[in-house]
């Protein structure tokens, strides 16, 4: 999580080893191909809201299915180009009370991040998040939120953690019933590289754009 995001810098990367490419195929084909490769953003699998909020007292964890990551643009000659990557590496700890989420966290492996370029990948973990020093990037609710009652929208504020800084953020997520009596929380939070530390690389060519999103799709089941 950190500038892009639990993340989201990686497409940094993308630029030092796929910029190269945009030159040779001419830039609106390079941005086609990296356009038709990112992931969609999270979505829930319904829209059901979840049943009796009052009686979903306990702790629940991320299971299965569950997800974070980035998605960040990157220009070449004025043609934008969308670059994404995702880890399932993610924990996640809630806790509900009478109706109300009294404490979150959620942490994410930073390293495990990746896209559909290695080099880029690699870039990434190296240069950009550095994840030998800052393997993890979390995201800690810092005040009590009432789980709605009809609708699934809601906002999540809390302290994120990337590359070592930490911001004071607000998430717009979306709730839902999901199978097997599990939670589907799905969402997205800007950021801006400077917030936390990171450069957004600019090779002349080709520019990263200096915000970008962090993304998380978590399936929460009770433990016990």
């Amino acid at each position: 999580m950190r500038r892009r995001g639990k993340v989201l810098v990686g497409v940094a990367g993308a630029v030092v080893v796929l910029g190269g490419a945009g030159l040779v195929w001419g830039p609106g084909l390079y941005a086609s191909y990296v356009n038709g490769r990112a992931d969609a953003a999270p979505a829930l699998a319904s829209a059901t809201p979840l049943a009796d909020p009052a009686g979903l007292d306990g702790t629940w964890h991320a299971r299965s299915g569950s997800f974070a990551g980035y998605r960040v643009d990157e220009v070449l000659n004025g043609n934008h180009a969308t670059v994404t990557g995702r880890t399932s590496q993610v924990t996640a700890d809630v806790t509900l009370g009478a109706g109300t989420v009294t404490a979150a966290k959620v942490t994410v492996d930073m390293a495990s991040i990746r896209t559909d370029e290695p080099p880029r990948d690699v870039y990434f973990r190296s240069t950009v998040i550095r994840t030998d020093q800052f393997p993890t990037s979390t995201f800690t609710l810092t005040g009590p939120v009432e789980i709605p009652r009809s609708g699934t929208a809601v906002d999540l504020s809390g302290s994120m953690t990337i590359h070592g800084v930490t911001r004071q953020v607000t998430l717009h997520a979306q709730v839902a019933q999901a199978a097997d009596g599990e939670a589907q929380v799905v969402g997205s939070v800007p950021l801006t590289f400077a917030d936390y530390g990171v450069q957004a690389p600019s090779l002349g060519f080709v520019t990263v754009e200096k915000h970008g999103s962090v993304e998380f799709d978590l399936l929460l089941g009770k433990a016990g």
